[in-house]
Parts: structure tokens; C-alpha cells; sequence
């Protein structure tokens, strides 16, 4: 069987503890069958593993791996959202990606992908999604890259 956990083990992906708030909100929130994830930087297990501004201080290779850690953070929140249960997830509904970044900079699709391309290769089809990628000129602790997302589940 071609389960979710079967795939990730198969690609060598181990994911992450999810990270606990660092401010006050939760790391997701169920409403219905929609989990809305609270954005989620590229925190490692020793702390935060990406620091800059793109274009600045950190290169596009680095802010597309801080990017890929979010999408593995986030995949680890709906995990615990879904009680351990991944296959639970009918879909990824949406990424909200966020890019530290000079201004003028008009790369942050390319980083962005970098987790849309990991949902694709961890839920298949039902990781297709929307999405946004926006340039700003801070993120928490200045990271590179915040991404947030909305998944539908089964109840």
C-alpha cells in the first residue's frame, strides 16, 4: 500500500517535532474539516536554521531549503492535527508563502516552490494547491521564509 508515512520513509524524509507557538496562538486550529496552520519558519531541531534577507545576506539555494523545512513543519502540524493520521488529509487547500527580501526582488514564486514542490511529492495529487508568494521586508526572528496553509481533512 502506497500510504502517505510509506512515501515520506521512502524519500528518506523525517519530519520534524511540531514546533510550539512562540507567541500567543496555537499551531493550528480546526474548524469543520479545514485545518488552518500557523505559519511556520525554518526551525530545526537545534532552533532556528535560516537567517537573512534574500538578496541581501542569504542566497535563493538557501531560502528555497528554509522553504522546504516550512513545508516539513507544516506537514508535521497536520500530522498532530490529524492525531498522527496523515492520511486523513483529502487535500492541501492552500500555501501562504512569505519572503524576507530586498526591495526590488522579484524571486519569491521560485522559493516559494520549493514547499509547494514538497506537498506535491508527499500527498501526490491531493498536495496540488493555491497559493500566494509574497515579498516583505521582515519575518519573525528574520528568517527568509514563513509559509502558512489551509488542508481540508476527514473528520
Amino acid at each position: 500500500m502506497n500510504t502517505i508515512d510509506a512515501r515520506l520513509e521512502k524519500q528518506g524524509i523525517i519530519l520534524p517535532q511540531p514546533a510550539a507557538p512562540v507567541a500567543n496562538y496555537v499551531p493550528f486550529v480546526i474548524s469543520g474539516n479545514i485545518v488552518s496552520i500557523s505559519g511556520q519558519i525554518p526551525m530545526g531541531p537545534d532552533g532556528v536554521a535560516f537567517n537573512g534577507k534574500v538578496g541581501l545576506d542569504i542566497t535563493e539555494d538557501d531560502a528555497k531549503a528554509a522553504a522546504r523545512l516550512c513545508g516539513l513543519n507544516i506537514i508535521a502540524q497536520v500530522r498532530a492535527a490529524c492525531a498522527g493520521d496523515l492520511e486523513r488529509v483529502v487535500r492541501i487547500v492552500k500555501l501562504g508563502g512569505f519572503v524576507n527580501c530586498i526591495d526590488g526582488y522579484a524571486g519569491q514564486p521560485g522559493i516559494i516552490n520549493a514547499a509547494s514542490d514538497l506537498m506535491v511529492e508527499v500527498f501526490g495529487d491531493k498536495g496540488r494547491h493555491s497559493r500566494s508568494a509574497v515579498g516583505t521586508n521582515a519575518l519573525p526572528l528574520n528568517v527568509p521564509v514563513e509559509i502558512d496553509a489551509l488542508v481540508e481533512i476527514r473528520l
